[in-house]
């Protein structure tokens, strides 16, 4: 099992920048990619941004294309999302989530972190 931990979220007005830290401990080496989701009010769960463990690969939306960017730390466990010209559709609960090795599923979850940007 994986644990995460994520920090960062906050109040921010639109056109400014967040950073999202998600820290893993347990199991990392199980870990296959981190990925970024988020849920808005009154909206389902979507997935945002990835990034493979190993080789650093990244997928994401192609609403947060040229404004977000997902990286990672290998010797710290902690994956970082880095959110530029933040718009009020991007308010929403964020999430970050492993995948696992074995399962390729993401079954570990961080508590989740609210950003609100205003408008």
């Amino acid at each position: 099992q994986v644990q995460l931990v994520e920090s960062g979220g906050g109040l921010v007005q639109a056109g400014g920048s967040l950073r999202l830290s998600c820290a893993a401990s347990g199991r990392t080496l199980s870990v296959y990619d981190m990925g970024w989701f988020r849920q808005a009010p009154g909206k389902e769960r979507e997935f945002v941004i990835r990034i493979n463990w190993s080789d650093g690969s990244t997928s994401y939306i192609d609403s947060v294309k040229g404004r977000f960017t997902i990286s990672r730390d290998n010797a710290k466990n902690t994956a970082y999302l880095q959110m530029n010209s933040l718009k009020a559709e991007d308010t929403a609960v964020y999430y970050c989530a492993a995948r696992s090795r074995v399962t390729m599923k993401y079954d570990s979850w961080g508590q989740g972190t609210q950003v609100t940007v205003s408008s």
